[in-house]
């Protein structure tokens, strides 16, 4: 089996996903794509048509089959064509199929891909020119390198994103990733592919594993329903894979109920006369996961761990936003407002098309209302710090809205508190796998009333509502915005009635 750019970008994305696509239960794979996956690859087809269709002169060898594009990008190469799309590059075991191949001028090839995302991760919460390099882009853009190299058109390691933002980011192989991981694109490379070759031949096989980004994947209920099953350590709330992994190798612990027998004195005098005995795991680690196993197996309920203080305010606002990633947009910002005075009502600020001054619109009428609000007499949860780190940025581009003083200000507000970051995860445990707001509003007992409420999901209806300008379409997201502010509220007025006892 050859090994292809998009297998290494699925093993950086799950270990796991290489196996069970290979040998894994076919028959619990989900065969429909989700809509919002759907919806970022028609997006990223869209951008190339636009990309390609403003290249001018180019050789087409997107049509007929792998063997017979092969022998046409080898002559195209040989010849020296200037620009090649679609060109298939067949050596061993590598197989790769970049956008563009571009001749420099010293008669080498460099590989492009055409992305629809930004060319580099930021260093902060925004896209900086200094960012680094995409380990993701980098491993896809490696292959193609080593094809080339391989075949003898290329001499070097060196790839080129041409991203969202019509930026063309040169991708130098040999640069170091960071300090923490200490080796450089080129080695994850090769790192990445040999475990791909090893799990493609069934040299090797690992288990799956629970993650916050594993929803997308079609493998997603296949690898819950074995985790369930078989008691496995990453359906413990913050157990993810590499710790599970120690915990396998070092002690020889598989199962949940295992953990609640662990002796945390014994395994801290291990640690303390071995550095590499449950590597990453200190002493608060293995506290929290010993405790957090007892709360799921044992007391079944949830917990308050020390003083919890929440505002006596005479309004209460359940906020949450919805955004698009892929555009870098938000298009609403909803708010559950109750209020001694008024009761119950939600609240929502919406751009109805995709523009800047939609955008700015919406968020102006936002902070409008917020300063209706009597001053320092009312309380805002969200829940994570998304809300926050997405209005920074909006400052940035709407500075007439609102200053960067007044919006610090607002956010180191004591009343204004990200229910996820300062409450939940400090001061409280929950007998549930995830403390994401739909798993603990849940488990609390409330519905959202959409039958498959999801952040991503509403990310494609907005898209669809943009084309179709159908107002029920609107209604979702907004009946869906309504929940994710009830759900809030929810978590919150447990979390006082457990803090009260």
């Amino acid at each position: 089996m050859r090994i292809t750019a998009s297998k290494l970008y699925d093993y950086l994305q799950c270990p796991h996903r290489i196996w069970r696509d290979t040998y894994g239960p076919q028959e619990e794979k989900i065969i429909e794509t989700n809509p919002f996956v759907q919806l970022l690859w028609d997006r990223g087809v869209r951008y190339e048509k636009e990309i390609i269709d403003s290249l001018g002169a180019y050789l087409n060898l997107s049509e007929g089959s792998l063997e017979e594009r092969f022998k046409k990008t080898t002559e195209a190469l040989k010849n020296k064509i200037p620009l090649i799309y679609q060109g298939v590059l067949i050596k061993d075991e590598l197989m790769g199929i970049p956008d563009l191949l571009e001749i420099k001028p010293n008669g080498n090839y460099i590989p492009i891909d055409i992305k629809s995302g930004m060319g580099l991760e930021g260093t902060d919460d925004s896209y900086e020119e200094e960012g680094k390099l995409k380990e993701h882009y980098a491993v896809q853009l490696a292959l193609y390198c080593d094809a080339l190299n391989k075949l003898g058109f290329k001499d070097d390691k060196q790839g080129i994103i041409l991203d969202i933002k019509g930026n063309r980011v040169l991708y130098d192989l040999d640069l170091v990733i960071g300090k923490i991981k200490n080796i450089t694109y080129w080695q994850l490379y090769e790192n990445t592919k040999n475990a791909v070759s090893l799990l493609l031949e069934n040299k090797i096989k690992n288990n799956p594993a629970l993650a916050g980004s594993c929803k997308l994947c079609p493998w997603y209920s296949s690898c819950k329903k074995w985790v369930e099953e078989t008691d496995d350590l990453t359906g413990l709330f913050y157990v993810g894979r590499s710790k599970r992994d120690v915990l396998n190798q070092d002690i020889f612990i598989y199962k949940i109920d295992d953990v609640l027998d662990l002796d945390i004195k014994d395994l801290l005098i291990k640690k303390k006369n071995d550095k590499n005995f449950l590597k990453g795991l200190g002493e608060k680690n293995i506290e929290k996961i010993i405790y957090r196993a007892n709360i799921l197996k044992n007391v079944k309920k949830p917990v308050i761990n020390g003083e919890v203080n929440l505002p006596d305010v005479s309004y209460e606002l359940f906020f949450d936003i919805e955004d698009d990633p892929t555009r870098e947009f938000v298009y609403l910002h909803g708010v559950y407002e109750r209020s001694r005075k008024n009761g119950e009502r939600y609240i929502s600020f919406t751009a109805k098309d995709i523009s800047p001054e939609a955008e700015k619109e919406a968020w102006s009428d936002f902070w409008k209302y917020i300063r209706t609000l009597p001053k320092d007499d009312f309380a805002v949860y969200y829940y994570s710090p998304h809300e926050k780190s997405t209005y920074k940025k909006m400052q940035k581009m709407y500075p007439d809205v609102i200053s960067e003083l007044e919006l610090n200000a607002f956010f180191e507000n004591k009343n204004i508190i990200d229910l996820y970051q300062q409450i939940v995860l400090k001061s409280t445990d929950w007998p549930v796998s995830s403390y994401s707001l739909k798993t603990i509003a849940q488990y609390l007992g409330f519905k959202w009333r959409d039958e498959t409420p999801s952040g991503a999901l509403s990310i494609q209806w907005f898209n669809e509502y943009i084309d179709k300008k159908d107002e029920k379409i609107l209604e979702r997201i907004l009946i869906y915005n309504e929940d994710d502010c009830k759900a809030t509220m929810i978590v919150k007025d447990k979390i006082k009635e457990l803090s009260d006892k």
